[in-house]
């Protein structure tokens, strides 16, 4: 079943580092998964986080304000 990835964000240094981290782990553990990038913030508010990069999986926000390292990704999309 192929997962829903979005990651929260309006392009600053710390999302674009978050993408790049969860694009790699997909990419390396080939996990069947979508990636997208939300950078409205309406439509980041309709998620209520306060604090950006946030990672949210199968519309369940994960890990939001902070960077997470690949084995967490790995850990988190298992």
């Amino acid at each position: 079943m192929t997962k829903v990835i979005k990651i929260l964000g309006t392009g600053c240094p710390k999302c674009k580092s978050m993408t790049n981290v969860v694009q790699e782990v997909v990419t390396a553990n080939q996990i069947d998964a979508t990636i997208e990038k939300v950078e409205d913030i309406m439509e980041i508010m309709k998620f209520n986080v306060l604090r950006t990069p946030a990672l949210v999986i199968d519309e369940e926000i994960t890990i939001k304000g902070r960077v997470p390292s690949k084995e967490e990704v790995l850990a988190l999309l298992k």
